[in-house]
């Protein structure tokens, strides 16, 4: 019996960190966060940002010379209630 409690406590510890990671407000998010938060691939995160999409900035990750892209949890808050921005129009 001690056994099965400590079994279901292990596995309800699990899911309340899986919840509380889950809900947790940061002011940046790295694409790979982004991308899991809004359920979609870090490459078409990626591509978002490029083509102004989302509003994402450079930030300079501190793995070399490129820059990587970071987005504000108003911009998170933006895309889950409004989607994506309209493309740019072409000049």
């Amino acid at each position: 019996m001690d056994a099965e409690i400590t079994s279901r406590l292990e596995r309800i510890e699990a899911i309340l960190a899986a919840l509380v990671e889950r809900q947790a407000v940061k002011d940046f998010y790295e694409v790979e966060e982004f991308a899991r938060l809004v359920g979609k691939a870090p490459f078409t995160v990626r591509e978002w940002a490029r083509l102004g999409r989302v509003r994402g900035q450079k930030r300079q990750s501190g793995r070399g010379a490129h820059a990587s892209w970071v987005f504000s949890h108003d911009e998170l808050i933006r895309y889950q209630r409004d989607g994506l921005l309209p493309l740019p129009k072409p000049r």
